[in-house]
């Protein structure tokens, strides 16, 4: 990796997860989809009706966790093309930062690729400013600055409360983490890209011995923010004798993209019991996995019989251990999935449930066809 330090720029030592926007066929069914299954409230809306033309965008929220869902009403045009080409899938991954045009103008000195110049906007509830750049496969960041802006979003939405269903939360509570999968050989390109254009370090790096299975490998490389705040896994595939599931995410996708999204919770055991009762599908892991749990992680607070009977997985490092679980596909294509993750100490990766996860994942990959 690259060695070249970006310029120096208070605005990225403050970036951290702002919200994610998805590009789908259908925002209102979308958001119908992830307040029942998902537990989020309506909070927004953007469209004909606020003088948005060509879109509507639907915001959803739980805690600190927000989601955009954006579809087009034209037969043509950028999003139309990405649905065609993605299916749903995250097109912008934005990250909220104290100063928008700074962290704008370092990370172009560090060489991101611009897309849309610092721009400000308002209402009767204060303003707001944003730029945009480039990052791997059609993804982008939103660098946005909301200090001074009390309104719902954003200027030109308003609140959505009434045409959405109650929600039931499920306990998410933000954003841990974001894995976005690129092609053969190009893991260290990216990293150096985030190095450079955004003042990101490797917190730490997974080769193909130690993300194997007896079928399928990948490597994999976990940037971060100068804040720490943002952590961003960057996969890419790896000899193996099958299709792995970095391959089938790109041959479905049409390319690099956001894998899944690793997101908080305080109670895992409730949020997955809430989650199996709103119909959420969620991988299953084989009982072997629990024979051994005692001596691989030593003792927890969690019932292991609970942890079995939901197929939750659990690692430890030096600082505590962590529990996680992952949804199947959120759509028929087999791209885009939830990782739901409970810390209690640990800032592992979950390196020691490896081979159990990538063996759930081939047994559906191959019920697909696609191992």
């Amino acid at each position: 990796m690259s060695t070249t330090t970006p310029r120096r720029s208070t605005a990225l030592e403050t970036l951290e997860f702002d919200h994610l926007e998805l590009w789908v066929g259908n925002a209102k069914q979308a958001a119908h989809y992830y307040c029942t299954a998902f537990g989020f409230e309506p909070v927004a809306y953007a469209g004909p009706e606020t003088g948005i033309r060509g879109r509507s965008s639907y915001v959803v929220r739980q805690n600190d966790l927000t989601l955009v869902l954006t579809s087009t009403l034209l037969a043509d045009g950028p999003i139309a093309d990405h649905v065609k080409r993605h299916g749903d899938g995250v097109r912008d991954v934005a990250l909220r930062t104290s100063d928008a045009r700074d962290a704008f103008r370092a990370a172009v000195a560090g060489g991101a690729r611009p897309l849309a110049e610092p721009a400000e906007t308002d209402d009767d509830d204060g303003r707001t400013v944003v730029a945009r750049i480039a990052t791997f496969g059609d993804t982008v960041h939103t660098l946005i600055e909301r200090t001074r802006y009390r309104g719902a979003w954003l200027p030109g939405y308003r609140p959505l409360t009434a045409t959405m269903p109650p929600a039931r939360p499920v306990g998410l509570s933000r954003i841990d983490h974001c894995v976005g999968n690129v092609g053969w050989g190009e893991m260290d390109r990216w990293c150096d890209y985030y190095a450079q254009a955004l003042g990101f370090t490797q917190l730490i790096g997974f080769d193909d011995k130690d993300i194997s299975t007896e079928y399928t490998a990948l490597r994999s490389k976990v940037m971060q923010s100068p804040s720490g705040k943002v952590k961003l896994p960057i996969n890419e595939p790896a000899e193996g004798l099958r299709r792995s599931q970095i391959e089938e995410y790109l041959d479905f996708y049409g390319g690099p993209g956001i894998q899944h999204v690793a997101i908080a919770t305080t109670d895992i055991v409730d949020t997955v019991l809430a989650l199996r009762a709103n119909g959420v599908e969620l991988l299953e892991t084989p009982d072997s996995y629990y024979e051994t749990l005692g001596e691989r992680v030593g003792a927890i607070e969690e019932d292991v019989a609970v942890l079995r009977e939901l197929s939750i997985l659990v690692d430890k490092d030096d600082k505590g251990y962590m529990l996680q679980i992952f949804t199947k596909p959120l759509q028929d294509r087999p791209t885009l999935f939830f990782e739901i993750i409970q810390r209690r100490g640990s800032l592992s990766f979950g390196k020691g449930n490896f081979k159990a996860l990538f063996v759930s994942i081939e047994q559906e990959q191959a019920k697909r066809g696609n191992l």
